[in-house]
Order: structure tokens, then sequence, then C-alpha cells
């Protein structure tokens, strides 16, 4: 898995959120995606690495502007993941 995060500029309210969350969704096969106006920020999380470009083309035909993408190897964190440490 992998998680990518994006900085994006001009999403202003939920409904924007909305509308970068359905774009992605509709352009790639992603297990999650949730995005914050607040913190400017989109995170998406799947199972494969998505093209860079691609994803910047999907967010930039909504009306809203990619600014940075970050991508990591992504682990999830289980209930008693804590034991373990």
């Amino acid at each position: 898995m992998v998680q990518i995060t994006l900085k994006i500029d001009g999403m202003m309210c939920g409904m924007c959120e909305s509308h970068v969350n359905d774009a992605i969704r509709r352009a790639f096969p992603v297990k999650k995606v949730t995005s914050s106006h607040t913190k400017g920020q989109t995170v998406i999380l799947s199972e494969e690495a998505i093209d860079h470009e691609k994803l910047r083309a999907a967010v930039n035909g909504t009306g809203y502007t990619v600014l940075s993408i970050e991508q990591s190897p992504y682990e999830k964190k289980g209930l008693f993941s804590f034991l373990g440490k």
C-alpha cells in the first residue's frame, strides 16, 4: 500500500473536498481518499503507486491546483500495534 499526500490550492469548503475526492475515485482504483480544505490537502491510500502527472491532471481538471505530491509506503496501524514495540 502507498499513501499519497497532495497539497491542493483552491478548496474552500466541504463541497470542494467532495469534488476532488470524486475526481480521484473516478480516475483511479483507490482504497481511500480524504480531503481537508482547512489543511489544503488530500490523502490517498492505494494498493499501487499512481502516476503523479495523471493524478495532477485529474485534480487540476476540477479547477483546483495541485501544489505538491508526496508518496510514501503505508502500513496499516492495527488496534494493538503498540504492543509489538
